[in-house]
């Protein structure tokens, strides 16, 4: 008969179901085992089924008989993944570094603190490149504009259409007048034009004065027309810099040339 721990050598169970008239039995502890995946209803062991228990001698649900129970439904062990532990990103420590003021802020992007020294916001600098090429385009423009209006001055001065017809450098000259004028009011979305013309100068005009055999002008053309075209691209001082002496010396050259 049943009695003591479940696992203990040669206990044998009798065991019936709830309408049972008849108990069945003895059975060995890994026959109930076996029983429990029984698929026949008259034979298939549940928690609901009673078994005899000797120490009290009374039928019992093997529900309630934790031992058995477990011996003949051990628990499965539940996989799982360790939590870990949250730590706040933006917790609060007692020994950071103390508070910037808005003052220290301002003062690290003109790079004016030990820390940003050298390091001075790039966007300054870059608008102030932009301004500068805007106005050496403009006077690089203009001074082309006297160039190539300066010999024909008297035909312009006394409106003759007829010969003016025959001076196509007049209604260029013209035209980067108007240039001129716009990039000194700023208007530089006429960017592309400009380069548009500053490639044309370069390679219709410096064509032209080069089949004539003119060195000199050809040599101020090309200048002129470089120089009036990186002045629309550098966002950098020094680059401009140079692009806007040799536009200005090279326009200033033809201009002279012209005058002469």
């Amino acid at each position: 008969m049943s009695g003591g721990s479940p696992e203990s050598s040669g206990t044998e169970y009798y065991i019936r179901g709830l309408n049972d008239t008849e108990a069945r039995g003895p059975f060995s502890m890994e026959q109930l085992r076996s029983l429990t995946e029984s698929s026949d209803p008259a034979k298939n062991v549940t928690p609901e089924t009673y078994f005899y228990d000797a120490t009290s001698e009374q039928w019992l649900q093997i529900g309630t008989h934790e031992h058995l129970k477990s011996a003949l439904w051990p628990e499965k062990k539940k996989m799982g993944f360790k939590q870990k532990e949250f730590k706040a990103v933006n917790e609060e420590k007692t020994d950071s570094a103390p508070a910037i003021t808005v003052q220290e802020f301002l003062a690290a992007a003109e790079g004016r603190t030990d820390e940003t020294k050298g390091k001075k916001d790039k966007s300054e600098q870059m608008m102030k490149a932009a301004q500068w090429g805007t106005r050496s385009a403009a006077v690089i423009s203009l001074l082309s504009a006297v160039a190539l209006i300066l010999p024909s001055i008297d035909l312009v001065l006394a409106m003759d259409m007829a010969k003016l017809a025959d001076k196509p450098f007049v209604y260029l000259g013209f035209v980067d007048a108007v240039i001129g004028l716009l990039l000194l009011l700023g208007v530089i979305t006429i960017y592309p034009f400009v380069r548009f013309r500053a490639v044309f100068g370069l390679g219709f005009l410096g064509f032209l004065f080069m089949t004539q055999g003119q060195v000199t002008p050809m040599i101020a053309v090309a200048a002129g027309s470089t120089g009036l075209y990186f002045c629309t691209i550098f966002l950098s001082l020094i680059p401009l810099a140079v692009a806007a002496l040799v536009g200005l010396g090279g326009m200033a050259m033809l201009a002279t040339l012209s005058y002469s």
